[in-house]
């Protein structure tokens, strides 16, 4: 995961949720440090995340040494009644793979 440096003012299409779900989609042994650095969050404010979305069960962890492994539930389906018949899994392949193809852009544009 890197820093990304440009800013951003107004709304946005994801909550902050979604977005530090979908990075640990990404990495599952990623750092609490690492995660609010690139979803441009503290880390208290990822750390509550994480917490809600433990108590929810869409995400669970084990601790391994020093660190945390997470595990996200694809089976969980979303909070909003308008979503109420979508996976967890669904809205995290779009943004995984997503994120996947802004990086191969940025590496050829």
């Amino acid at each position: 995961m890197q820093a990304r440096s440009e800013s951003h003012i107004g709304w946005t299409f994801l909550t902050n949720h979604a977005r530090v779900l979908a990075a640990i989609a990404d990495n599952r042994h990623v750092r609490v440090r690492d995660l609010a650095v690139h979803c441009r969050l503290t880390e208290r404010a990822v750390q509550r995340i994480i917490t809600d979305l433990e108590d929810a069960g869409y995400l669970s962890h084990v601790r391994e040494g020093r660190s945390n492994i997470y595990a996200i539930d694809p089976a969980k389906v979303l909070r909003h009644p308008a979503e109420a018949d979508v996976p967890v899994a669904s809205l995290l392949s779009v943004l995984v793979k997503d994120e996947a193809d802004r990086s191969q852009l940025v590496e050829q544009g």
